[in-house]
């Protein structure tokens, strides 16, 4: 399925509403004319009446719902990746401090596997406290978690990642551009720079705006105190991106349409566009 990465950078011409760009443009005209007449629709923002509209329906400039699931079906069953259950003490470039026990990287960067004791915990399950082991990121902040929106015939699309994480169900999740923490950012682990870092990091030098960037909170179960910089940045219809293998143009009708099928959406992408 080689022609589902292929760019349309075809552009709207002409008068009236013949195209699939011109007609999302018109309905979405008539849309947020419509809810602005009604009460409870008169404060509403242009950005949150448009991706009401988008999720009505697929306007997709690339491939099919049907097609984005083949795609994806198809790389998570050919995803070479392998994932071994070996003893903590086998893991490679990782020790253990002999004065406090914790298990941390040889880079002192990435996270700590340390202990926490909690107490006065009457209102959970188990009231008189529990010991258990954490995982804290070095700085505490993890990393940056950015989608990347272009318009094609003024329609958004959003860059999204099939990517192979060692702890996925089923290896493959559809993931956002950017999924990095600081220190991938700052290849503490010597390998590449993540692609599309530049667009979150220096956003205004990309000609991109920014739409949307805040912490979001973690799994207070078993990371401690940790926060992610979701971000949504938004790069001018002119620009040219090449998409990497393995990354696909998918609408926001179709992400949330994935979010039907069992663990192929991952939660950065959700807590992302929770707050559109």
């Amino acid at each position: 399925m080689t022609a589902l990465n292929d760019t349309i950078t075809a552009k709207p011409t002409g008068g009236g509403c013949g195209r699939k760009g011109e007609l999302y443009t018109c309905a979405l005209r008539d849309y947020i004319k419509h809810v602005r007449s009604q009460p409870w629709g008169a404060a509403a923002t242009d950005a949150r009446l448009e991706h009401q509209f988008e999720c009505l329906q697929d306007w997709s400039v690339f491939h099919t719902q049907a097609e984005i699931e083949q795609w994806f079906i198809e790389r998570r069953n050919r995803c070479p990746m392998e994932t071994e259950v070996i003893p903590l003490r086998d893991v490679q470039g990782w020790h253990t401090d002999p004065a406090t026990g914790n298990m941390r990287h040889e880079s002192e960067e990435f996270f700590i596997v340390h202990g926490v004791r909690c107490t006065q915990t009457l209102d959970r399950e188990v009231a008189k406290g529990w010991d258990q082991p954490f995982l804290t990121q070095v700085g505490y902040d993890g990393g940056r978690l950015g989608i990347l929106r272009k318009r094609f015939q003024g329609i958004p699309h959003y860059l999204i990642e099939a990517k192979a994480e060692p702890g996925n169900y089923a290896k493959l999740q559809l993931s956002p551009t950017l999924q990095a923490t600081f220190s991938n950012l700052g290849r503490a682990h010597r390998g590449k720079k993540p692609r599309f870092a530049e667009y979150f990091e220096q956003a205004e030098e990309c000609s991109a705006t920014v739409l949307y960037s805040a912490w979001l909170s973690e799994d207070g179960g078993r990371l401690y105190l940790k926060r992610n910089m979701g971000i949504i940045v938004e790069v001018p219809e002119e620009t040219p991106i090449e998409v990497p293998d393995g990354f696909i143009w998918m609408t926001m009708y179709q992400i949330k349409a994935c979010l039907w099928h069992n663990a192929w959406i991952n939660p950065h992408i959700r807590g992302i566009i929770a707050h559109l």
